[in-house]
């Protein structure tokens, strides 16, 4: 988008807030006041993170049908701009936008999307507030609707992002959902239409003895997050939960959710008979984040999970984050060709990270922030439990608004070798990252 565009859509803003009889009286805080006391106020933020990789590649990995063991290359993965605010008394618009995943091999000239679009209502003051559109309001767990922005590492728990892109788009749903607060009782529950997973990429509507999402029209899902939050309490404005503040706050929650869908799943049972089955998880969470020392500046983030996925018996997919390949010489590897692990999958998954930022004017006026995050999945059609995890250090130039992270991302590598048997963890594979992010809050 040009800059002259970028003004007149500025000036489009002001002019549609002016027509409907709100002028505003300043701009402050990064919000433009659309009343006196900015109560009423309209907001935009932007972000960008930008990567350079070195990935080693899973076994019999090809790029254009060329094999490659290793493979370096530029990318953006994620561009973003959020547009929202308290429009008037009670009313809330929500809007976001953005690309994800563009690299040397996607299709030129990407078109920014809509994440998310909700319009809501405050029934009840402070305790009870009604949206719908397409939103990323989800259950489950804290990270089921992250904030990209803040998060600590190069990444959320992608696992808890439970459908993403089968019957989602980028974790976003066509919505109904409620929220509110009680006190410390913070709370989320959510009705939503499934997309159609024939739409998904790779799709495949054969029935196996393994279970897949099933093609027949879905019924809604259900799913709901209710956190108690002991200490400082979190603004529930937007769906998306903050990574870490950087000790400007004293926040420790403990969280349970659940995401349910009837019969979405499907299998072929005994005597090839066609068998339906619900989508069943469940979570509880912890989150802590605060100062160590304010006067240092030093500050402890920490989050523990523990998630039951239940998808129908052997249900197993891959992740592959921006991935550098786009064919394989071997089928039997599990994973995938490039970068890919098996993410999502019927089992058990814990999982942790921890950070500490060091004390502030460390070097010079920034500072920096070690971090480790580990995914421990025990998922069925796996010899082995599946041990995902990344190591890395952030230095803060300026807070989350100026961020250079270097990491390394190290994934396990499972084959299948004997058929109808589990897949068994042959090897391990690593990712080098560095990771640019500007955010304009």
């Amino acid at each position: 988008m040009s800059m002259r565009k970028l003004r007149l859509a500025g000036a489009l803003v002001v002019l549609l807030l002016s027509g409907n009889g709100v002028m505003a009286q300043q701009f402050k805080d990064g919000k433009l006041w659309l009343n006196e006391d900015g109560t009423n106020y309209f907001k935009m933020t932007l972000h960008s993170q930008f990567w350079i990789r070195n990935t080693e590649m899973n076994p019999g990995s090809t790029i254009n049908g060329y094999p490659k063991n290793n493979f370096t290359d530029i990318g953006i993965r994620r561009a973003r701009v959020q547009a929202f605010g308290q429009v008037a008394d009670r009313v809330f618009l929500y809007s976001h936008f953005g690309i994800n995943n563009f690299n040397y091999g996607a299709d030129r000239k990407p078109s920014f999307f809509v994440h998310d679009i909700t319009g809501e209502y405050e029934i009840v003051r402070k305790h009870l507030w009604l949206g719908t559109g397409l939103a990323g309001w989800n259950g489950l767990t804290r990270f089921s609707g992250p904030s990209t922005a803040t998060i600590m590492g190069l990444d959320i728990p992608l696992f808890e992002l439970t459908t993403f892109e089968a019957t989602d788009q980028f974790l976003r749903k066509f919505s109904l959902y409620a929220k509110g607060k009680f006190g410390k009782f913070d709370y989320r529950v959510i009705m939503s239409n499934p997309m159609s997973v024939q739409k998904s990429n790779g799709y495949s509507a054969a029935i196996s003895e393994i279970s897949n999402f099933s093609p027949k029209p879905p019924k809604m899902q259900w799913h709901g997050y209710f956190q108690w939050q002991f200490l400082d309490q979190e603004s529930n404005a937007t769906p998306y939960a903050t990574g870490t503040y950087l000790g400007s706050k004293r926040v420790f929650n403990i969280g349970a959710g659940f995401q349910y869908q009837p019969e979405a799943m499907w299998h072929k049972g005994a005597g090839s008979d066609t068998v339906t089955t619900d989508m069943r998880q469940f979570a509880v969470d912890a989150y802590y984040d605060a100062p160590v020392n304010k006067h240092t500046g030093t500050a402890l983030s920490a989050y523990a999970a523990f998630v039951n996925l239940d998808y129908g018996p052997g249900y197993l997919r891959n992740l592959a984050v921006m991935n550098p390949a786009n064919g394989t010489t071997m089928p039997n590897i599990i994973n995938g060709s490039g970068n890919g692990y098996p993410t999502f999958g019927t089992g058990n998954v814990v999982y942790a990270q921890l950070g500490y930022k060091l004390k502030n004017n460390l070097i010079g006026t920034t500072t920096l922030m070690p971090y480790a995050s580990v995914q421990h999945a025990s998922y069925e059609r796996l010899d082995k439990p599946m041990t995902f995890w990344d190591l890395g250090l952030n230095w803060l130039l300026k807070g989350h608004t100026s961020k250079l992270t270097f990491a390394y991302q190290n994934r396990p590598v499972f084959e299948t070798r004997t058929p109808g048997a589990n897949a068994q963890l042959t090897s391990h594979k690593g990712s080098y990252i560095l990771q640019y992010q500007v955010f304009l809050n």
